[in-house]
């Protein structure tokens, strides 16, 4: 592993632990050059996935840039971070497992969007206006109306008075 310090090649794993449930290892490193200490992650990663955008366009699928777009939507929510990685391991093992090299940003999307339900539904809602490109108001209640039918909640506004 290269140090992000000093690109020196040889660096030495000063502790390793399990981590995700161990689907993940975490490495803290040292440089012996210049004693830079960083952290790295191992995963198991099955297949190299590649994303189809809407456009066409094929790019390498990237684990972290699903996290940070998920954290983009849980910003100032009350979830854990493990909370949060362990949704993006879920996802990223169901297109791992779905035994395509090809998957099309519209499923990511899908599957974000169900985890992202079932963690937190503010953070749904902040994801779905971007991800099908709400245009005004009424595409937010839309979905608003959806999470309380699905969730079995009574709008008292539009129910009758007996």
């Amino acid at each position: 592993m290269r140090c992000p310090y000093c690109s020196c090649e040889e660096t030495q794993v000063k502790d390793s632990r399990p981590t995700e449930e161990n689907a993940a290892i975490r490495r803290r490193r040292v440089c012996p050059d210049c004693g830079g200490r960083f952290t790295t992650f191992e995963r198991v990663q099955l297949r190299e996935l590649v994303v189809v955008k809407r456009s066409g366009r094929k790019v390498p699928f990237d684990r972290d840039k699903l996290l940070k777009s998920v954290e983009v939507a849980l910003r100032k929510r009350p979830i854990e971070a493990e909370r949060v990685d362990r949704m993006v391991s879920g996802i990223v093992r169901q297109l791992e497992s779905a035994g395509e090299t090809e998957v099309a940003s519209s499923t990511i999307g899908t599957y974000v969007m169900e985890g992202l339900r079932a963690l937190d539904p503010v953070a749904y809602v902040r994801f779905a206006s971007v991800y099908r490109d709400f245009r005004e108001a009424a595409d937010f209640q839309e979905v608003l109306g959806e999470i309380a039918r699905d969730d079995g909640v009574v709008d008292l506004r539009s129910a009758k008075k007996h």
